[in-house]
């Protein structure tokens, strides 16, 4: 033993920064990022591997020869590091489980990565006698081992073996963590102090010997912003800037309080000294023999120390509560970033390769990156907020990824392909380790095609393959992201699905197939994901968004679509590629036109299959009656409705999946498709005329709605619906003038205030201004209640729309379930029954999954056509027979008829690319 300080003469050619020491070892950390340890080797703490029992000269840790490490702490007998990759490291006694490595790990002789923490950014490790605690960047702590008093704060006095977040000072805003023996105190960055564990001494500061197993601020010491604390092995110090004051509790049998004498104290209590607050500037009148300026307070063992100079120059004291996290681990910041383009590219050091490739590798460090440091938001991460400014993680990006720079971009992607993406794992340890799936998105890396199977994929893969927890997580920061940020990711990867269409429709051999597959399959459910978030969120961006236009192009959708039900009902087939169909949401409503109508046409000719079976065996057993293969339909003009019932009324089910044929009793022509859309046509006119109640007309909109005043029975209703079902499901467009709402019902979907602005333009107008009204005195002004006043023959009923809806005033607080209620009582109440009756008509024959994947726009759209007209296109695709000038009359003189062939060549076009219906099922 030294009788007095001496140097450590073989640490003479090092540049030491950091020194930690247990009960009879030490760890030194060069400049470098090298560790050097001596001293008792019992447990293994030195993590040499050696047979010496005690070393007595410093020697390097081998094993963490490679990495950079930038902290040291040292335990009674266990050792921590952390490396600038924010990996942390343990080793020696695990007695209590303070190594974090498992209730079935002994002790270890070498540094053992504990894998149960990578992702996650630190910025700090410290060590207790047998316990160990982690600190993250945004304040949050992780701690294991021994837990006798309670001092891993986890409400209990369980050891543990691996580590465990402690909950409850997650939102405390934590920058500095440090432990006695048996004791934790933690700063906040406002300077408040907390502190948990044993408290026989007064160690705690809470004024008492009791123990405390959950963190507890020391209230003695608020009203003070404390920047800086420590602890020794029963004590625990405290520095306040402001008065330049030290205060201390805890064990004082050695003195090591301060305070003049060796009594404990159970309550923060000044140490002795003239001490002098740091204010920036010296007073000229100070004796600087007589006053000092505290930089730095220490406490270990039985011990405190102060590192101070004299009031004349006095600089700022050290700050826990502003440690710089870039100094910790690396971190894509604005200063690195200028630092590796500082440096032209044929002139590109080692060095800088290393910590492009130390950054790019660690998931820590990329977690660690573009935090929201205003208004110190970052500490609020949690599973509602990730702590990400993610205009910073756009910005770095495109400021890193430069043309200029290609060593850079190259340096970065071969780290994400190689070392980054193939590490990630379904688990993830905490919510900060989730921070790169959000941020890594804006790289322009992954938006080149040329990374897409290297970078893009892979990552795609590592997020659908995540835990159901941790993408919960993910899917609620997406769910507040800025639109323009969530279709970027949305943009991402459609982009990948159309390229690997694309290569599909090239030719994939069949070695590929598989990984293709494969390929296809993670960047669709990438994208199932995101659009699940965004219906359940209400749409950050428009459904179309999703809609991948290019796939009527690259896949042959009626396959597909057949592949899909082959799936459906047989499973998946390993010879059957991933079915787009399984993903409808990237259908645009051309696309999905084609699905209903290859969906039609499987339904046709299942019946007809089916028909003619019947028929066959009609011949052997005349108990079977022969059926037509066909639905028909023979109706006189004048009474088109009424022969039209009759027929309906008395067909089964499956004959309305037959191909409908219409026959005007007395005419000889042929429906090939013009029959029946004229039957349609003089049909719907008739059914939806007002002069017969069942629809009311609106003069405003110029559109109709049912009725709640007709004296016609539910069976006209139904059969409306029945009509138009067997219009789309015969491709036939029908002149509805319905509003939107009506789609929108049979999709399942509510109508909102925007559908009674459309039907009734002047109502939702004045439904708008009670919302928007910007006074209190909603009540006096609009002067309502809960009621809407409706004609009844010449006569005008008030109905309530709510229990007791007379008596209910509509003021500034429920104005918005006033409004609610009214557009229910139109679109729904009110004609219920009535449009019951419709949509179980339009259902028999039109329902089904593939009429569900329309938005209520598209529906509309389909049934009644698009009034979108493109000239452009129609002049490209039209085929002039004869001259194709114009005549000398001009343009006038003629006369262009537009008229749509009917369905049946759509049907027989269906027809020649379907096998045959026996094989199909479902």
């Amino acid at each position: 033993m030294a009788a007095q300080v001496e140097q450590v003469v073989a640490l003479d050619a090092q540049n030491i920064i950091a020194v930690s020491c247990g009960e009879a070892h030490t760890l030194a950390l060069n400049d470098k990022g090298q560790v050097y340890a001596w001293g008792l080797d019992s447990d293994g703490q030195l993590g040499l591997l050696g047979s010496e029992e005690c070393i007595r000269v410093p020697r390097n840790i081998k094993s963490l020869s490679d990495i950079q490490i930038v902290q040291v702490a040292c335990g009674y007998y266990h050792s921590l590091a952390l490396s600038k990759a924010s990996e942390v490291f343990s080793w020696g006694q695990n007695k209590y489980g303070q190594l974090g490595l498992g209730i079935d790990s002994k002790k270890q002789a070498s540094p053992q990565l504990i894998k149960s923490l990578i992702g996650i950014p630190f910025m700090q490790v410290a060590a207790g006698g047998a316990h160990s605690f982690v600190l993250t960047l945004s304040g949050a702590i992780f701690g294991w081992g021994r837990n006798k008093f309670g001092q891993l704060g986890l409400n209990d006095e369980n050891d543990r073996y691996v580590p465990n977040l402690l909950k409850s000072l997650r939102t405390q805003k934590i920058v500095y963590i440090c432990c006695g023996e048996d004791h934790t105190a933690a700063l906040t960055k406002e300077g408040g102090v907390f502190t948990f564990g044993a408290g026989g001494y007064g160690q705690l500061g809470h004024n008492s010997t009791s123990h405390e197993i959950n963190p507890r601020k020391v209230f003695e010491l608020m009203g003070s912003i404390v920047t800086q604390i420590a602890c020794g092995r029963q004590h625990t110090s405290a520095f306040v800037p402001s008065s330049g004051r030290i205060y201390s509790f805890g064990l004082g049998g050695n003195g090591q309080l301060g305070t003049g004498s060796t009594s404990n104290r159970k309550s923060p209590f000044t140490v002795k000294g003239n001490w002098f607050p740091y204010n920036g500037q010296c007073p000229p009148d100070v004796g600087s023999e007589e006053y000092f300026c505290v930089k730095r307070i220490f406490s270990g063992g039985d011990q405190s120390f102060s590192h101070y100079s004299n009031p004349q120059n006095c600089g700022p004291p050290d700050d826990f509560r502003c440690l710089d996290p870039s100094k910790q681990i690396w971190t894509v910041n604005e200063t690195l970033i200028q630092k590796w383009l500082s440096y032209p590219s044929g002139r590109f050091p080692v060095e800088i390769a290393n910590e492009i490739d130390g950054t790019f590798s660690s998931s820590g460090c990329l977690n660690g990156s573009f935090l929201a440091v205003s208004n110190d938001d970052h500490y609020r991460t949690g599973t509602r907020f990730s702590g990400v400014d993610m205009n910073a993680a756009r910005l770095l990006f495109h400021k890193l990824i430069q043309p200029d720079y290609p060593q850079i971009a190259q340096q970065v992607a071969a780290s994400l392909e190689k070392n980054l993406i193939p590490k990630l794992t379904s688990s993830l340890p905490d919510v900060e380790a989730l921070r790169f799936y959000l941020t890594l998105p804006e790289c322009p890396l992954m938006s080149d095609s040329n990374n897409f199977t290297t970078i893009a994929i892979p990552f795609g893969t590592a997020l659908v393959n995540l835990e159901k927890a941790p993408l919960k997580v993910l899917e609620n920061w997406w769910s507040v992201l800025e639109p323009p940020l969530f279709l970027k990711i949305v943009d991402l990867f459609k982009e990948v699905v159309v390229h690997l269409l694309k290569l599909y429709k090239i030719g994939i051999p069949p070695s590929e197939r598989r990984i293709f597959n494969s390929f296809l399959h993670t960047a669709l459910k990438v994208l199932e994901i995101l659009h699940r978030v965004n219906e359940k969120t209400g749409q950050i961006i428009q459904y179309d968004k999703f809609y991948i236009h290019e796939v009527q192009e690259l896949i042959d959708i009626r396959n597909d679509y057949i592949n899909w039900v082959q799936q459906q009902a047989y499973g998946m087939l390993a010879d059957i590629p991933v079915t787009i169909c399984t993903y409808p949401f990237v259908f645009d409503a051309q696309a999905k036109t084609t699905l209903l109508q290859t969906d039609a046409v499987l339904q046709m000719q299942m019946a007809i299959d089916q028909a003619h079976r019947q028929n066959v065996s009609s011949l052997f057993l005349p108990v079977i009656e022969s059926v037509n293969p066909c639905l028909i339909l023979v109706v006189r003009r004048e009474n088109i409705v009424g022969d039209a019932m009759e027929v309906l009324r008395k067909t089964k089910n499956i004959d309305y999946k037959k191909p409908l044929k219409v026959i005007f009793v007395g005419e000889d022509a042929v429906d090939a498709g013009g029959v029946r859309k004229e039957f349609f046509l003089l049909i719907m006119r008739e059914l939806l005329d007002p002069k017969y109640g069942m629809f009311r007309y609106y003069e405003d909109s110029r559109l109709i709605w049912f009725s709640d005043k007709t004296f016609e029975d539910s069976d006209l209703f139904h059969l409306i619906g029945v009509i138009c079902g067997l219009a789309i499901y015969n491709f036939t467009i029908v002149d509805l003038h319905f509003p939107l709402a009506l789609y929108k019902k049979l999709l399942k979907k509510k109508p909102s205030l925007d559908d009674l602005k459309e039907l009734m333009p002047d109502v939702g107008r004045s439904m708008q201004q009670l919302l928007d009204y910007p006074e209190d005195d909603v009540e006096e002004t609009f002067c309502l209640n809960f009621t809407i006043t409706v004609e009844n023959f010449g006569a005008t009923e008030v109905k309530e729309l709510v229990l007791n809806g007379a008596d209910t005033a509509v003021n500034k607080q429920n104005r918005q379930e006033f409004v609610d209620a009214y557009v229910d009582y139109i679109f729904n109440k009110s004609v219920a029954s009535l449009f019951d009756a419709f949509h179980a008509g339009f259902h028999k024959v039109c329902g089904g999954k593939v009429l569900q994947l329309f938005q209520p726009n598209e529906l509309q759209a389909m049934v009644i056509g698009n009034t979108n007209y493109d000239w452009k296109e129609l002049e490209k695709n039209t085929e002039y027979k004869g001259d194709d000038r114009i005549p000398i009359l001009g343009m006038k003189s003629l006369k262009l008829v537009i008229q749509s062939t009917g369905g049946d060549d759509v049907v027989c076009e269906c027809m020649e690319t379907l096998p045959d219906s026996s094989s199909i099922t479902g």
